[in-house]
């Protein structure tokens, strides 16, 4: 029996979790119902990783595809879930664990942040050179992650007519949003539509909602609108199905299995993240450009 063991990030909110199981229950009717497929979570929520291995081995599975519901490759898709597989498959020497890659840049990605700018009432069709789109990230350490967002960003722009597409981060990394915002507003934005590049609700978004209504009171020249994360748009479901066909396939394009790095840092890293999470509960993360070991992930909210 073949299972997908879907992974969300898990969310200090559990209005995030929830979204992220609702969406599991409405992906599973599109899959081949000869798959078992259960979910789990990264942190903050329950069952882990380890849990949800145990859970699709207990009802039968042999062979076990991990789908990380997860925007970009970064510290979590690199080292915290291959390092839980690797587990796995120590705990079940006879199961065989697959490892599918995140979402990534993806065309589907960027149907569905069209469609959340059309909502604020944005008009793709027309000529928009007074408005600036603030695409905004959770935020992270890891380069791959921040320089795929930034590509996303430019992609995202060549599909657009309108004066630009700025990135702005939540947390660890640089432009802040405040610094984003500046920016759009110096390049000549009289309307701003902050469009978050996150999977499901969470403290972020709530954060994000109250920098929206601090902006549109600072400047009453310019006009500030927050677009919808991502959810359950029926694309999300698209991309998702991609990453899992490649896996049953065989084709996922990544292998964490034999990469030298993560087989060099992961005792490192896996025994920091944990610490640092451990100290985190309850406290915003600050911009701090020397916190190089804290492993977060773009449009990830907690």
């Amino acid at each position: 029996m073949k299972a997908i063991l879907f992974v969300g990030h898990g969310s200090r909110l559990a209005e995030g979790n929830e979204e992220v199981i609702n969406f599991v229950e409405q992906i599973k009717p599109t899959l081949n119902q000869n798959l078992l497929v259960e979910s789990c979570f990264l942190e903050f929520a329950t069952p882990d990783i380890a849990q949800g291995i145990d859970n699709c081995v207990a009802k039968g599975a042999t062979e076990i595809h991990v789908v990380p519901i997860i925007l970009l490759q970064a510290g979590h898709s690199k080292i915290h879930i291959p390092a839980a597989i690797d587990e796995g498959k120590r705990k079940y020497p006879n199961i065989n664990i697959v490892y599918a890659r995140p979402l990534g840049v993806h065309e589907g990605i960027f149907e569905i942040l069209k469609e959340r700018l059309i909502e604020t009432e944005f008009v793709i069709e027309e000529k928009n050179d007074d408005t600036a789109i603030l695409l905004i990230g959770r935020g992270g350490s890891d380069v791959d992650a921040n320089s795929d967002f930034y590509k996303i960003s430019r992609m995202l722009w060549e599909q657009l007519d309108v004066l630009t597409v700025e990135c702005a981060f939540m947390g660890v990394t640089y432009p802040t949003v405040d610094e984003g915002m500046e920016r759009c507003v110096k390049l000549g934005a009289k309307k701003i539509i902050m469009l978050p590049y996150f999977l499901f609700t969470g403290i972020l978004m709530e954060r994000m909602q109250e920098m929206r209504e601090r902006f549109a009171s600072n400047d009453t020249n310019v006009e500030v609108k927050l677009a919808t994360y991502f959810g359950y748009h029926p694309t999300l479901k698209t991309v998702l199905k991609d990453r899992i066909e490649e896996s049953l396939k065989g084709e996922v394009k990544m292998n964490c299995d034999t990469c030298e790095y993560r087989l060099n840092a992961a005792a490192f890293v896996e025994h920091h993240h944990h610490h640092e999470h451990d100290h985190e509960h309850g406290h915003h993360h600050d911009h701090d450009h020397h916190d190089h070991h804290h492993e977060n992930l773009v449009g990830v909210d907690k």
